[in-house]
This record gives structure tokens, C-alpha cells and sequence, in this order.
């Protein structure tokens, strides 16, 4: 069974840094597309950015310029480094897990989510 587990959330200042990490259980994990996704209160779920098994990212126009997706194949782990963070940034993070093997912003492509990790910056 797929398990995706994030980490490093917090409160911060706008302005500050975070870096988000997801690690995945799973065989070959060099294989899939991964994305990272938020979901603010009262919000649908949004794309931020997503990579493809040969490390190429994609964002969403929100984020670029200051948020960073990258992989590490040896540690089955994602990271989001998030920078000149803003208050509309504040939102619960999910990583996602694609079969696709260079997954883009739609939901429907992710087949394993997880439990996701808070992210709040205060004006």
C-alpha cells in the first residue's frame, strides 16, 4: 500500500522561507510523477506545482518564481521549497502520487494522496 507522508509545515512571517518535504512508500518510486497540491479554509483544492520522472516541474502562476519542487529518487522524497512566502499562501499542503509520468495540475491524474501538513504565514 502507498503511503505518502508530509512534513515540515508551520507558522511563519511573510517574507520567511519553508521547505516542505513528502516521503513515499512505494517500489521504484523513480517512476512517478509527483505533485503538491493546498487547500485553503472555505477553498476547493488547488494545483501548486508538480514534477515528472526526470525532475522536470511545473507551477502554478501563484507560485512561480518562488516556490521550487525538486526530487531525490535515492530517499522516495519530494520537497516544495517555498519562499517570499505570502499570507494567501496559508493553506493545508498535500503531496499527490501519478502514474503519469509527467503529471500537470489536474487532480484526476494522482492516484495516491497524502494526509497533508499546515502552512500558515501572518501578515
Amino acid at each position: 500500500q502507498v503511503q505518502l507522508v508530509e512534513s515540515g509545515g508551520g507558522l511563519v512571517q511573510a517574507g520567511d522561507s519553508l521547505r516542505l518535504s513528502c516521503a513515499a512508500s512505494v517500489r521504484t518510486f523513480s517512476n512517478y510523477g509527483m505533485g503538491w497540491f493546498r487547500q485553503a479554509p472555505g477553498k476547493e483544492r488547488e494545483f501548486v506545482a508538480a514534477i515528472s520522472t526526470s525532475a522536470t516541474a511545473n507551477y502554478a502562476d501563484s507560485v512561480k518564481g518562488r516556490f521550487t519542487m525538486s526530487r531525490d529518487n535515492a530517499k522516495n522524497t519530494v520537497y516544495l521549497q517555498m519562499n517570499s512566502l505570502k499570507p494567501e499562501d496559508t493553506a493545508v499542503y498535500f503531496c499527490a502520487l501519478s502514474m503519469v509520468t509527467r503529471p500537470t495540475g489536474r487532480q484526476n491524474e494522482y492516484n495516491y494522496w497524502g494526509q497533508g501538513t499546515q502552512v500558515t504565514v501572518s501578515s
